[in-house]
């Protein structure tokens, strides 16, 4: 093994030499250089390999040669590039070659192989180890893309851009994303050779060598992969992905039209097609031909009428295909119109009313799915409309009994209402529903008390809470009792509601926090208190969070009242409590302290 060592350290000699020849690096760099080389080689060359050495080589070869470049701009010399720069791509290609060899599997390491031959080798290398990729992970359809991306784009090289499509869908025949490229890259190349007529016809040159047909340059070979796909993937979903790349390229009139009727007549069922038919009414405009500029009140004219052409295709859709799937993609366009801002009153009452009328055609058919009942009341609130909006609670309660989600909706509307009957509601939310899914209901409950009621109800409220709400969910209840406690009664009322639940696990070290927090706000801040919360804190977080410990050694070594000298104690405390990274963590933090920083 040390000959080979020796002998590949030889090899880097003439390049060595070069960059201290030609003033790139001294005598000591290069000396350092061989070092490292050989630290560097001996763990590539031994029985026992690991995938973390060769990666190491490789890194430390292409910082070398990004420095040689930078010295090369620094100093401005550009000679000698064969002599070095070509040497060490050589070798860390030949490196790369042992290392995707050995680890066959790792994706991410013939990634890293393409990315560095990308910068630093040439089009025909890198072409050979897509090559060798694909041999091996042919069941990659992302990774055949790729590749006929970069020889369509990079090479300019349609036809190896085609073979590779087609290699790539022997083996995934029903794979959308790869036709959905392959019909793009036709598209392309489509294009690319239209524009090459065009420079021929101003140039007045001989189209003797041009001897691509029309079809071919109309995107006949785009529409044969459409056919093709289209018999192989069914459903709109890919119809309308096609669709949309075709409406990408302007010379493509016919195939766009060939394609939405396909999607019309094949896809009738599906509401994704009528959606996107709907839709499509909004790029159309009412007077083709007229490109005079529009008035604000006009153009809100023309939208108003392009919205009700989309209107008039949804309102045929929800009596043609009358399913929950189609009246959401009804209700969803309607929403999205609504939120559209404009200046326009009389646009706005539209598209308000339209939505309306749509949530409650719907209903009657009871076709709304449970966010949508959602939506509709969250349209309702914010305009007052609570009469409604319980109507639509109640509804959305009789289909979803024991969705929280309903439950909380109704809640929100009595609250808005300031109907006196919440107290009444919640327990009856409480009977239909799981304790553990109910905690929204309990926060909610307590908030609109706050504001509402005696802080006695309001704690009756949070403390029935606490005995109902048990494990990871009643986290967030105690961090709201506690806020709770500080906003109406200060650090006293803190610290009370504090120890009554210290046993009461589990806790965030948030909870912990906040009482440090507390007492940091106090004008007489109490140095026993602050040790009390963070050695309570320390119980339940201290072999994992390693701030905890940072917190308390400064807080000793910063408060007026604390002890410097109970910092080496709590060092050595952290040390036997946290584990693995927490550790190294904390020993790093420690030390940027001790410095100063």
């Amino acid at each position: 093994m040390a000959e080979i060592i020796q002998e590949r350290i030889e090899d880097r000699i003439p390049e060595l030499e070069q960059l201290e020849r030609v003033g790139l690096f001294s005598r000591a760099e290069i000396k350092a250089i061989i070092k490292k080389a050989s630290d560097l080689e001996y763990k590539i060359q031994r029985r026992a390999l690991f995938k973390e050495d060769f990666i190491n080589y490789i890194q430390y070869e292409i910082n070398l040669l990004e420095l040689i470049q930078r010295r090369r701009t620094r100093i401005k010399y550009s000679f000698k590039k064969d002599e070095i720069e070509h040497s060490i791509v050589h070798r860390i290609q030949g490196v790369f070659r042992r290392a995707s060899a050995k680890w066959k599997d790792d994706v991410q390491l013939w990634l890293s192989y393409v990315v560095f031959c990308k910068k630093w080798a040439t089009k025909a290398q890198l072409s050979k180890v897509f090559s060798a990729m694909l041999a091996i992970h042919s069941n990659k359809p992302a990774l055949w893309i790729m590749a006929a991306k970069w020889e369509m784009e990079d090479r300019l090289s349609s036809e190896s851009a085609r073979q590779l499509f087609l290699r790539a869908l022997r083996f995934h025949p029903e794979c959308p994303k790869l036709y959905q490229e392959y019909f793009r890259m036709e598209l392309m190349h489509a294009e690319k050779l239209r524009k090459e007529k065009q420079e021929f016809e101003k140039a007045d040159m001989d189209m003797g060598s041009f001897d691509h047909s029309e079809e071919i340059l109309n995107g006949e070979l785009a529409r044969i992969i459409y056919k093709n796909s289209i018999s192989k993937i069914k459903g709109a979903e890919f119809h309308v992905s096609l669709l949309s790349i075709a409406q990408l390229f302007d010379f493509a009139k016919d195939l766009q039209k060939e394609i939405y009727d396909d999607l019309q007549a094949m896809h009738t069922d599906d509401p994704l097609t009528w959606d996107y038919v709907a839709r499509r009414e909004l790029e159309i405009q009412s007077q083709p031909g007229d490109e005079q500029p529009l008035t604000k009140q006009a153009k809100a004219v023309e939208v108003g009428r392009r919205e009700e052409r989309c209107c008039a295709v949804y309102e045929e859709a929800v009596k043609t295909l009358p399913t929950e799937g189609m009246w959401k993609c009804y209700i969803n366009f309607c929403l999205e119109r609504f939120s559209k801002k404009t200046s326009s009153e009389f646009l706005r009452g539209k598209r308000l009313e339209r939505t309306m009328i749509s949530f409650r055609k719907a209903h009657e058919l009871k076709l709304l799915s449970e966010s949508q009942y959602k939506q509709w009341i969250e349209l309702l609130l914010p305009r007052d409309f609570f009469t409604e909006a319980l109507e639509v609670a109640e509804a959305g309660i009789e289909l979803f009994k024991e969705s929280v989600t309903m439950w909380q909706m109704k809640l929100q509307v009595l609250i808005a209402s300031k109907s006196p009957d919440i107290a009444m509601f919640v327990e009856e939310a409480f009977v239909h529903l799981k304790p553990q899914v109910c905690l929204p209901l309990w926060i909610s409950w307590a908030e609109w008390s706050e504001g509402a009621q005696s802080h006695e109800d309001t704690e009756a409220i949070f403390k029935k809470a606490i005995l109902a709400i048990t494990g990871t969910s009643s986290v967030t209840l105690k961090d709201n009792y506690l806020d709770w406690a500080y906003r109406i009664g200060g650090n006293k009322k803190a610290r009370t509601v504090f120890k009554s639940l210290q046993e009461n696990r589990p806790f965030s070290v948030d909870f912990f926090r906040k009482m440090i927090q507390f007492e940091k706000e106090q004008e007489s801040c109490k140095m026993a208190n602050l040790r009390e919360y963070y050695e309570r804190a320390l119980r339940e977080f201290g072999s994992v969070d390693s701030d905890l410990w940072m917190d308390y050694i400064k807080e000793e070594l910063n408060h007026p009242l604390g002890r410097p000298e109970n910092c080496g104690q709590i060092y050595w405390r952290a040390m036997k409590m946290l584990q693995g990274e927490s550790a190294e963590l904390f020993v790093a933090k420690h030390a940027m302290h001790q410095a100063g920083h």
